[in-house]
C-alpha cells in the first residue's frame, strides 16, 4: 500500500485508542510514524529514500523480516522494557501497516521465520488502496468529531 495509506490507517487506529492512553500528546505521532516504519527496507518507498536506511537494505529484502508480526511484537517488548510510553503506540502503528500490506497481492510473512505467507488481491496504488485510503479518511474525521465532542 502507498504510504498515504498506511499513514491513513494508522491515524484511525491512534485515533481509536487514543482515549485508552494517559500519555495523549505523543501517542499518535508515534503511531503515525511507526505505521511507515516497516518499509525502511524499501528503495523505493519514501521513508526508504533516507540515506540513513541504506545499511538496512542491503542487509534486509523488502517483505522480509521487518514485514512480520515477529519483529514487530520483540521491537515493542524492548520498548515495553525501556521506554513503556513508545511500546503501544509503536505496536498499534506498525501491526496496523503489517495488517494492511496482508491484502496486497505482494503479501507478507507475518510470522518469520516461518515461511507462510498471507496475501490478497489489493494492488499498490490500485483502486481498492485508494478506496482503503478514502474511507480511513472519513472514519479519521468521524473519530476526531466523535472523540472532541467528549471533551
Amino acid at each position: 500500500m502507498l504510504k498515504r495509506t498506511h499513514t491513513a490507517i494508522g491515524l484511525v487506529v491512534g485515533l481509536y485508542f487514543l482515549s485508552f492512553v494517559t500519555y495523549k500528546f505523543s501517542f499518535i505521532p508515534i503511531v503515525l510514524l511507526s505505521s511507515l516504519l516497516p518499509d525502511i527496507d524499501s528503495m523505493s518507498s519514501s521513508i526508504g529514500q533516507r540515506k540513513i536506511f541504506r545499511p538496512v537494505q542491503v542487509v534486509l529484502k523488502h517483505r522480509g523480516v521487518l514485514h512480520s508480526f515477529t519483529f514487530c511484537a520483540l521491537i515493542s517488548l524492548v520498548f515495553a522494557f525501556f521506554y513503556p510510553i513508545i511500546a503501544l503506540p509503536f505496536f498499534l502503528g506498525y501491526a496496523s501497516h503489517l495488517f494492511a500490506d496482508s491484502f496486497t497481492v505482494a503479501g507478507i510473512r507475518p510470522f518469520w521465520p516461518l515461511k507462510s505467507s498471507s496475501s490478497g488481491i489489493i494492488k499498490t496504488g490500485g483502486v481498492t488502496d485508494k478506496m482503503v485510503f478514502g474511507i480511513s479518511l472519513i472514519v479519521s474525521v468521524f473519530l476526531f468529531i466523535l472523540l472532541f465532542s467528549q471533551i
